[in-house]
């Protein structure tokens, strides 16, 4: 059970597994302060949060993940390197499948650390396996940056390459959007009608919505202008595909990277992040040989992973949600540090689950 002694048992285990590596047990507020969180959150825990109001504070949130409020924390701090666990309940709304618990407790371990990267990568994934030991679990990994690095090195406009950024975290809505800019994909006729005519409000009828005409003439205008742009290559669009088909172990996918970066030089300075980290993770004892990597990987988790992301999965339990996950958020740490970023990386576990598989 979520919430169960032996579930709090076992996250007192983990916690003080995690502080003998050096970390500072520290505490977050259940209540946070809900448009700084939701800002920064995915569709999928924006969807699931729980809001509520507070007369002295405004609108708050029960927290949905540690994460965002341990980068708030350290950031006021100024600490480096520091490193940070925890362990407590968080919330999440589940609309869509009633099996699944509402409220659980995470453990987690964080690394705010500049100097290596490549080893905090594998600290934390060695960390966290380390508290899952014994387990019957499967690692799987990837890497947004690869991803974030093939679409900012593309040969279009800088709306074009901001519009993909931006749904990375949709599969569905990125392809779309690949295919249309390559030309592959025809807008609707509505929508080709309305760019054609001289004045799109012609036939318009009163204002309705929540846009305003000049809103509305201004997306236009912007269709308009993408309209007029050359389509992505398709060259270029079969090997953002190739990465995101990538589906092997990491150093056979390392070895098919390389192959790509011939003809995509933008990713190379991301897959040599990669073999960096894979040494740093090979040096700690683990078994990259064996370490699945996938391309997609990470792309429908939380929006605030930019780089390495990785999940352990039950073996026997493909119906369980992942036992552990995390990544890197070095984004995350300058969107909330004003500008001053701090290369960061963390994970987490589910106590609960990891009882279940023993």
């Amino acid at each position: 059970m979520p919430n169960s002694p032996e579930t709090l048992a076992e996250a007192r285990r983990l916690r003080d597994l995690f502080a003998a590596q050096g970390a500072q047990i520290i505490k977050a507020d259940v209540l946070q302060p809900a448009d700084t969180l939701l800002d920064l959150y995915g569709e999928d825990i924006r969807a699931r949060a729980y809001l509520t109001a507070d007369p002295l504070r405004g609108e708050m949130v029960l927290r949905p993940d540690f994460t965002v409020p341990v980068v708030q924390m350290h950031m006021q701090s100024r600490a480096d390197p520091a490193r940070y666990t925890y362990s407590g309940k968080v919330f999440r709304k589940q609309d869509s499948d009633e099996t699944r618990a509402n409220e659980f407790v995470q453990v987690g371990y964080e690394v705010f650390d500049g100097q290596n990267p490549a080893a905090a990568d594998a600290e934390v994934f060695a960390v966290i396996a380390a508290g899952l030991a014994g387990l019957p679990v499967r690692a799987s990994t990837g890497d947004i940056g690869i991803l974030t690095a093939a679409v900012t090195g593309l040969r279009t406009t800088d709306a074009r390459k901001a519009a993909l950024l931006r749904h990375i975290w949709r599969p569905g809505r990125f392809k779309a959007l690949l295919h249309r800019f390559g030309g592959q994909a025809k807008a609707p006729p509505t929508r080709t009608a309305l760019l054609a005519a001289d004045d799109p409000f012609a036939k318009a009828g009163p204002d309705i919505g929540l846009r305003s005409r000049e809103e509305v003439a201004a997306r236009i205008a912007t269709l308009r202008a993408d309209a007029a742009e050359p389509p992505i290559s398709g060259d270029e669009i079969g090997l953002i595909d190739a990465i995101l088909a990538l589906r092997e172990t990491a150093p056979h996918v390392l070895s098919a990277l390389r192959d790509i970066v011939v003809d995509m030089p933008a990713i190379g300075d991301a897959v040599t992040r990669m073999k960096a980290r894979l040494d740093a993770l090979d040096a700690r004892g683990v078994d990259i040989d064996a370490l699945e990597f996938e391309g997609s990987y990470g792309r429908t988790s939380l929006e605030y992973y930019d780089g390495f992301v990785f999940g352990f999965y039950a073996t026997d339990r493909p119906d369980l949600p992942p036992v552990a996950t995390g990544g890197r958020y070095d984004a995350l740490t300058a969107r909330l540090g004003q500008g001053r970023a701090v290369p960061a990386v963390g994970g987490v576990i589910r106590p609960d689950l990891a009882l279940g598989l023993k």
